[in-house]
């Protein structure tokens, strides 16, 4: 080895190196938490919504009993805000995350709580090891509210100011109409440009859940009725979540009893236990032909 390749590496190995984070993925991060389908939809079918959250008592012991919200999305997308009353938000629907969805709200609800009331919350892209939602969250269904708007966002009087009254004016009109069911946890009516959608977040299986799919399919009865289409579906922290086209002009309530027979039917073929017969067999290589995976 020469004496300049020698000296090289003795340079090399006297730099301080910087510890880097190793991001790990976890394909369905809300496992365990008692509305993990509804989390789901919040996160990726949803646009405006909020929830309260309660926090394990060790936190409440360390910073008091602060009021904690989550939303599906903040102002500018931004994990997590503090307000000047000591509430805290975190936000669903963020630009940066790491492969542990779970492990990212945490972090941003624990540096929001460590942040001064009113102050500007400082999240790290990649959070490293630590707590997650499951470890600091007293687990229970969601208390899900709905929003036609980001008003929810502002503080009172808030919106007298020019800036931000545009700034929210942007934001609502970006909103599609969205209604939650009560025929199915987690399924969701909405309405895009020129047709309606119902969502829903299956809580099975996936595989279970995709069988129980295609028995619908080669019975023929995995549309919700006449003027409905099943578009397909897309996979979401691991779970499955089917699409229905529906007609535009018919309203949100309409779709409830539709909803609520085809989720008797999916639990019925749920609960077959034989193997797939051919025609299921089929059916379940057609759904796989127009699956999306989401992360």
């Amino acid at each position: 080895m020469s004496k300049r390749r020698k000296s090289q590496r003795t340079a090399a190995d006297t730099t301080p190196r910087r510890d880097k984070v190793r991001d790990v993925f976890v394909p369905r991060p809300f496992d365990g938490l008692a509305d993990e389908s509804e989390w789901i939809a919040l996160r990726e079918l949803v646009p405006a919504a909020s929830a309260p959250l309660r926090l394990v008592p060790a936190l409440v012991e360390e910073f008091g009993d602060r009021e904690a919200t989550l939303a599906t999305v903040l102002p500018m997308a931004a994990p997590a805000i503090t307000k000047p009353d000591g509430r805290v938000l975190i936000g669903l629907q963020r630009h940066q995350q790491s492969g542990d969805v779970s492990r990212d709200l945490a972090d941003a609800l624990l540096s929001a709580l460590r942040t001064e009331p009113g102050g500007q919350v400082a999240v790290a892209p990649l959070p490293g090891p630590g707590p997650r939602l499951q470890d600091i969250l007293v687990d229970g269904p969601l208390d899900i509210t709905m929003h036609d708007g980001f008003d929810f966002w502002l503080d009172p009087g808030a919106a007298d100011d020019p800036t931000v009254q545009a700034s929210l004016e942007r934001a609502n009109a970006a909103i599609y109409p969205t209604v939650r069911l009560s025929a199915a946890k987690a399924a969701y009516w909405c309405q895009v440009p020129e047709k309606a959608h119902v969502r829903w977040v299956l809580p099975d299986d996936e595989d279970a859940a995709l069988d129980a799919l295609a028995r619908l399919g080669a019975a023929g009865t995995l549309t919700l009725g006449e003027q409905t289409k099943f578009a397909g579906m897309f996979r979401a922290h691991g779970r499955l979540v089917p699409v229905w086209d529906l007609p535009e002009e018919t309203p949100a309530a309409e779709w409830e009893e539709p909803v609520a027979q085809f989720a008797k039917r999916y639990a019925e073929a749920l609960a077959v236990t034989e193997p797939l017969d051919a025609a299921g067999r089929r059916a379940r290589q057609g759904l796989l032909g127009r699956q999306l995976t989401l992360r």
